[in-house]
């Protein structure tokens, strides 16, 4: 297990130049938007506007901290999102507008090749156990007990060997990100 404080991490522009981001991890690791196989990050979202687009990928987004966001969709309909929301899975090219609720979010972002990945995220309960094939696990607006290590906001835990977490226990609600290979 390692674990991985966004101050730690160098900040990237996103694709579309409008914020911020910051890689906690990807397949294979190095890889850029074209060549990626999956990718794990959070992004600070300072103001509305667009998403990215992202051609043949799958993405899942969950607020972290902040008051939320409203994702309008081009093809109609919009749905909120906050700490308490669950994390919204959705394509990639979809045309998004964000609009903030009241003031900077922090937002964490998995993405995986449509095809070749998959990927979920789940909401994990005290003392439940993490489910097979989880890369990461991250906390939303509180601090968590992991094993021995306390995990807090802006920070994720990044498994080396995701096979071995039935020895991890937490003490408090985390979301777990799983990724697989589809081949």
């Amino acid at each position: 297990m390692r674990k991985i404080r966004r101050d730690d991490l160098e900040a990237q522009p996103w694709k579309n130049g409008g914020g911020l981001t910051w890689e906690i991890a990807a397949f294979p690791e190095g890889a850029g938007f074209e060549d990626m196989q999956w990718r794990l990050s959070m992004a600070e979202v300072a103001s509305d506007g667009a998403f990215s687009a992202f051609a043949g990928i799958d993405r899942t987004l969950a607020v972290l901290s902040g008051a939320g966001m409203v994702l309008e969709f081009a093809q109609g309909g919009s749905i909120a999102l906050d700490t308490s929301a669950p994390p919204l899975s959705f394509p990639g090219e979809a045309a998004i507008h964000a609009r903030l609720t009241d003031g900077p979010i922090l937002d964490l972002n998995i993405m995986t090749r449509r095809g070749a990945w998959a990927h979920r995220v789940e909401r994990i309960a005290t003392c439940d156990p993490l489910p097979d094939g989880t890369i990461a696990v991250v906390t939303r607006n509180q601090p968590v007990e992991i094993g021995d290590l306390v995990l807090h906001p802006g920070e994720v835990l990044l498994f080396d060997h995701p096979q071995k977490l039935e020895e991890v226990v937490t003490r408090g609600p985390v979301l777990a990100i799983v990724v697989r290979g589809l081949e």
